[in-house]
């Protein structure tokens, strides 16, 4: 059984660091706002950030042998006062969000100077704090109802981030509204799941409600409120066929946006469809099995093929990235769907691979619309001669995404292939590495746009800044390196799926 420490009466700075993640970012946006100065917002932006990746890194390290992190807020004792809890899980996720904010701010600051005006940088870097803050908030909290909360901090931020993406393409705006529409129904559906809970329990807690559902069995109301947290979470997921918003709000929302939001956000959604499948409901509750087997998983394999397919056949780098995330949810959804220790171990890695894989890839995307002023294939096309150093981080990226070895993406789509023939399910195993060929084709098309198209005639396009081309190839490195060095994503992710796979007990 896990160890937990309970911090309520905590004298040092170190007791504090669960509160502190979330504080340091949600005190930082409205000071940048008081302060309103254009030169402060962004080194205060960074400076947050960075914070956030040093005690995020700090409770992994105090967390990954399996031990649980109980922080009660005011010294109130759950489940009467709200409690942060911290373990193998969603450490994990904390530390790749705090990761992937820190890489992509110093790219942003220079992306940022052609996509948004001056004038908006102060509002804007506020917002990304907001919508950072609330990530971390949603990963921490112990709490059901402050997931919904910190859910809509994040969300609201995000849909102010994508339509800023207006400046450059209108359609933008529309995108933030489609969004924005899909996002209040997922809301919605997830705390009226919510409200289901509260009335057969009695408890916000999300522990004290795993034990208070184990007590009472599966009647009608937690059958709705499961069905209805499936549904609400499932639209933030971009679950197909809930995932329309996606591909718009990619595609138009700033360069450095989409890095940030394609490596974070749907991430975040799945590790609370992973808390509440595994830790409130848990595996024995026989709904939530027929929904994994009988719903998620055809849905998940059907987003895998579908969505690759309408990738191949895109236009537009962006557009094409955008529809290969769905795709690649739909691994994450798959290895959750297996029920079993190896298949939540390949989701969680999958998580973290992808994560690094898709920053990568955007913040490419993004360089080439700063000096080529688009991402359409016509647009890009010979730009591998004169942009070396970002369309080699492209075949990093490209690589990963398909799942070659040596790469982070092989190794969670490895370990799905396991956990598919454990469960002796080889024609799904089959189906997955049929998919990873379906990736291949679209990558591959972009590498022949880059590198065997002729450069068009007048084309002036230098290689990108190095303040863009730096934290591009730190993600793309990362892609390399978590591709040859397994042992902290694997040992990561396995722990997770082993406190995960215990119920309830593993939040204890």
């Amino acid at each position: 059984m896990a160890t937990e420490t309970v911090l309520h009466t905590a004298l040092t700075l170190v007791d504090q660091l669960p509160a502190l993640q979330i504080l340091v970012s949600f005190i930082a946006a409205p000071l940048i706002v008081v302060l309103g100065s254009r030169r402060l917002a962004w080194p205060i932006a960074f400076a947050a950030s960075a914070l956030s990746l040093v005690i995020a890194a700090i409770l992994l390290s105090q967390v990954l042998d399996g031990s649980i992190i109980s922080y009660r807020m005011g010294g109130w004792a759950p489940p009467l006062g709200i409690e942060y809890r911290v373990d193998a899980a969603n450490a994990f996720v904390l530390f790749l969000v705090a990761a992937i904010s820190t890489v992509v701010l110093p790219y942003a600051r220079t992306s940022f100077s052609k996509e948004i005006s001056t004038r908006h940088h102060t509002a804007f870097y506020a917002a990304y704090l907001l919508c950072f803050s609330g990530l971390l908030g949603v990963t921490i909290t112990g709490d059901a109802f402050n997931v919904f909360v910190f859910l809509e901090v994040s969300s609201l931020s995000t849909y102010v981030l994508i339509a800023q993406g207006a400046e450059r393409d209108k359609r933008a705006l529309t995108a933030a509204y489609d969004y924005l529409i899909m996002g209040t129904v997922g809301a919605t559906f997830f705390v009226i799941g919510i409200g289901f809970l509260y009335m057969a329990t009695g408890t916000l807690n999300l522990a004290d409600i795993a034990d208070r559902i184990a007590e009472q069995g599966s009647n009608r109301t937690i059958r709705a409120a499961f069905a209805f947290i499936v549904v609400g979470i499932g639209l933030k997921v971009a679950m197909y066929p809930l995932h329309r918003w996606l591909p718009n709000a990619y595609t138009y929302a700033p360069s450095a946006v989409t890095a940030f939001l394609a490596a974070t956000a749907t991430k975040v959604a799945v590790y609370v469809m992973l808390r509440f499948i595994f830790s409130v409901f848990q595996p024995n509750f026989l709904f939530e099995f027929n929904t994994l087997e009988f719903i998620i998983l055809p849905f998940a394999l059907i987003a895998m093929f579908a969505c690759s397919f309408v990738a191949i056949f895109q236009s537009d780098f962006k557009m094409m990235l955008a529809f290969s995330s769905v795709a690649q949810i739909g691994y994450i959804l798959l290895g959750i769907s297996f029920l079993t220790e190896t298949g939540v171990t390949a989701a969680v890695a999958h998580l973290f691979n992808h994560g690094i894989t898709k920053a990568t890839l955007f913040m490419a995307v993004g360089a080439y619309v700063f000096t080529a002023n688009g991402s359409y294939y016509d647009t890009i096309q010979g730009l591998g001669r004169r942009m070396p150093l970002t369309s080699a981080a492209v075949v990093v990226g490209g690589l990963s995404l398909i799942g070659v070895p040596g790469t982070a993406g092989f190794i969670s789509k490895w370990v799905l292939v396991q956990g598919a023939l454990e469960k002796g399910w080889w024609p799904v195993a089959i189906l997955i590495v049929a998919s990873s060929l379906l990736a291949v084709i679209y990558v591959w098309r972009v590498i022949e746009v880059l590198y065997m198209r002729p450069t068009p005639e007048n084309c002036e396009v230098r290689e990108a800044p190095m303040s863009m081309v730096v934290p591009m190839w730190i993600a793309a490195l990362a892609c390399i390196y978590f591709g040859l060095n397994t042992d902290l994503t694997l040992s990561a992710a396995q722990t997770a799926a082993q406190g995960l796979m215990s119920g309830s007990a593993g939040m204890r």
